[in-house]
């Protein structure tokens, strides 16, 4: 079980690998095995047999999840990736960029 601080919808940065450099969204964290799937990042081509939802067939490119080390939030102010802290005001618990201080959540 990995500890993090990304959650979905979260908007990061991919810091290494192929796709280093690109922004996306995240779908999926799966904290379990330490990975992250990532909207328009690693994605992949599989090949799908005809169906009722896809006469066709053929192929289909699906995100497949990246190492979760391999990325880091993006801050919007900053507009670099950067690493997250946390503040707790009164009973209320935020996280913040550390490099400017602007609230994440």
């Amino acid at each position: 079980m990995v500890r993090t601080r990304l959650k979905k919808d979260d908007l990061v940065m991919v810091t290494t690998g192929a796709d280093k450099g690109k922004r996306g969204k995240v779908l999926f964290v799966d904290k379990k095995r330490g990975r992250v799937i990532i909207e328009g990042v690693n994605l992949r081509k599989k090949f799908v047999r005809p169906s009722q939802e896809n006469p066709k067939g053929g192929q289909v490119e699906l995100p497949y999840p990246i190492n979760i080390s391999n990325v880091m939030v993006f801050c919007e102010k900053c507009k670099k990736a950067v690493r997250v802290g946390i503040k707790i005001d009164g009973d209320a618990k935020y996280r913040v960029c550390k490099k400017c201080g602007k609230r994440i959540d």
